[in-house]
Order: structure tokens, then C-alpha cells, then sequence
């Protein structure tokens, strides 16, 4: 990763956890973020939206990149019988989407948009969660105690609900989470 010794990398995302997963990188970033209308076409396939709203970030920076910035924008989607789930706007549709998810299997997709004052190269990346059945008491447990609305299918994997209620993942965690940081680092590794 030497290589982008003299680079200024961005990270285009307010995630805690986007954030947390790219300093696992052992990159020095910052962090800027523009306001971005994240309404998905409604033709649009489900599998592909993640892509789309990650390329749509990265495209909001079309003239403020100089030769030495990196910028690094993601999207997370989840997707349950073809239906996208965004983030909740309120208890109540936090708490449906939950139920809507409790035991079945549903993907989650994540897409990261890497892009300097040339070019953009976006990767995607897929993971399927199994959930247990979770009753309603365990569902409003979660979504008074743990504050779902920056949440794409209103859970983090990484909080109460992935401790006690996935039963299987088939793909990345960090995928899940919002960041598949494999992918992320070999496309680094490469970028000339």
C-alpha cells in the first residue's frame, strides 16, 4: 500500500462503521460527505441499486478531486423477496422491516465506488443472512434500545440482533456490516 503514501484519501460516508473498517486498513483518511438524493429508480433491479447509490456519491465529487485524492464512497442494500429495504424513518417501520426479515434468508448487497481525478472503478459484493424467528418483544427490544434509522433493513449484524438472532451467513460479514474490505484492499493494492 505504499504506493498511496503521497495520496489524500477520502471517505465519502458518516458510518461509524464504514469508518472503523477502513482504519482496519491502516489508512489515514478524512472524511467529507455531500448531500445526495438517494432515491432509487423505481425500474431499477433490487440487486442493483447498492452500485447505483455508491456510483451516485462518488459522481456528487465531479470537479473537487485533485491529482492526489482517493476518494472512497459505499452503498448497502437489503434485499428480501426482491424488495429493497433503505433505512427506517420510525420505530414503526423499523420494526416491520425486522419482522418482514425474522426467519427467513435475505442478501444483503454492499458496492464501493473507488475514484481519483481519472477514474472510477466500483466493486459490489453479496452476502446472504439467515435469521431466527424473532418475536415481536425481541424486535421493539431492539429497536428502542439500539437506533436502527442509519441502518439499511433497520439492523446492524454487529449488535444485539446479529449476536442473538443470525444463525447463518453465506459471504462477508464486513459485506453485511457495509464494507467488504477485502475487496476494498486488493483493488488499493492495485491502483496505479
Amino acid at each position: 500500500m505504499s504506493k498511496l503514501k503521497d495520496k489524500r484519501i477520502i471517505l465519502a460516508s458518516n458510518s461509524p462503521r464504514r469508518q472503523e473498517l477502513l482504519r482496519g486498513l491502516e489508512l489515514a483518511f478524512e472524511v467529507k460527505v455531500n448531500s445526495v438524493d438517494e432515491t432509487i429508480p423505481p425500474d431499477l433491479p433490487a440487486e442493483y441499486a447498492a452500485a447505483f447509490l455508491s456510483r451516485l456519491k462518488a459522481d456528487s465529487f465531479p470537479d473537487a478531486l485533485a491529482e492526489q485524492d482517493l476518494l472512497i464512497t459505499a452503498d448497502t442494500v437489503v434485499i428480501v423477496k426482491g424488495k429493497i429495504l433503505g433505512k427506517p424513518n420510525s420505530d414503526m417501520e423499523a420494526f416491520e422491516m425486522i419482522k418482514s426479515l425474522s426467519g427467513t434468508t435475505h442478501t444483503v448487497m454492499t458496492a464501493v465506488t473507488i475514484k481519483d481525478h481519472k477514474r472510477s472503478v466500483t466493486l459490489e459484493d453479496e452476502a446472504k443472512v439467515t435469521l431466527r424467528f424473532l418475536d415481536e418483544e425481541e424486535i421493539w427490544h431492539y429497536v428502542r434500545n439500539y437506533a436502527p434509522f442509519d441502518k439499511a433493513g433497520a439492523y446492524g449484524i454487529q449488535e444485539w440482533i446479529g449476536f442473538t438472532g443470525v444463525t447463518s451467513i453465506e459471504g462477508s460479514y464486513f459485506t453485511v456490516m457495509g464494507f467488504p474490505q477485502h475487496l476494498v484492499y486488493q483493488q488499493l493494492k492495485k491502483w496505479q
